[in-house]
């Protein structure tokens, strides 16, 4: 699957997801060559954050992407926490045109079920976006897992996220971890889900579903082929 890649588009809703979902397949993905442009759709804004905090981690983000081989980083405006209150009009039509402007055939978007309000806006925004509507849409589009999010959701009252498709990172997990480490405001010691030990040891087990040394795991929500 990841062979057929030419030009991805990750859309995050806050600085890190992208890296914590799939940083491996980021890194994998720019070693072959392939153009991969990440969205960060939103940012803190007062006076839930500090500004000078905000300012951190939008430069922490483009350090690890930099890290990554990301060949362009867009930085949306939409308020971090805050997307219930964006018009849902106003929300689509700022990831329409990132989309429509960049042509991915491949999108990697949030699972729909995080317990994070914004992951789930943020990936209905990217489907609407997404629409298989006219000749230039991307053919595939594959949610990632994202730790203290995806497996936070209620069990039995919102989907699990159940994947099946992996891509094997054997070569570019430290590369992953590097880019994590960027974001020094963002780290935690273990056992905070949002370490470097637990980082490594789900992608290990991802791995060893498909007999591989580390994987990241996806839902595949859409392809054409």
């Amino acid at each position: 699957m990841i062979e057929t890649i030419q030009r991805a588009m990750v859309i995050a809703p806050h600085p890190d997801d992208e890296v914590l979902g799939c940083g491996g397949t980021i890194a994998r993905l720019a070693a072959m060559g392939r153009h991969v442009e990440v969205v960060v759709a939103t940012r803190g804004k007062p006076p839930r954050f500090d500004a000078a905090q905000v300012e951190r981690v939008q430069a922490e983000a483009k350090r690890a992407h930099a890290v990554l081989g990301v060949a362009r980083t867009h930085m949306l405006d939409f308020e971090a926490a805050a997307l219930d209150r964006v018009p849902r009009a106003a929300l689509n039509e700022g990831i329409a045109a990132l989309v429509a402007e960049s042509r991915p055939d491949t999108l990697f978007v949030p699972f729909p079920a995080d317990l994070h309000f914004d992951h789930g806006l943020i990936f209905e925004a990217a489907m609407v976006a997404a629409r298989p509507v006219g000749t230039h849409y991307p053919a595939r589009i594959l949610a990632y897992e994202t730790v203290s999010e995806t497996n936070w959701a209620a069990p039995y009252l919102t989907p699990a996220f159940q994947p099946h498709v992996f891509v094997d990172i054997s070569e570019h997990l430290e590369r992953k971890i590097e880019a994590f480490g960027c974001f020094e405001s963002q780290v935690r010691a273990f056992p905070n889900e949002r370490s470097f030990e637990t980082l490594r040891a789900l992608a290990q087990v991802r791995g060893s579903c498909v007999s591989r040394r580390a994987a990241e795991a996806f839902v595949l929500i859409r392809e054409v082929a």
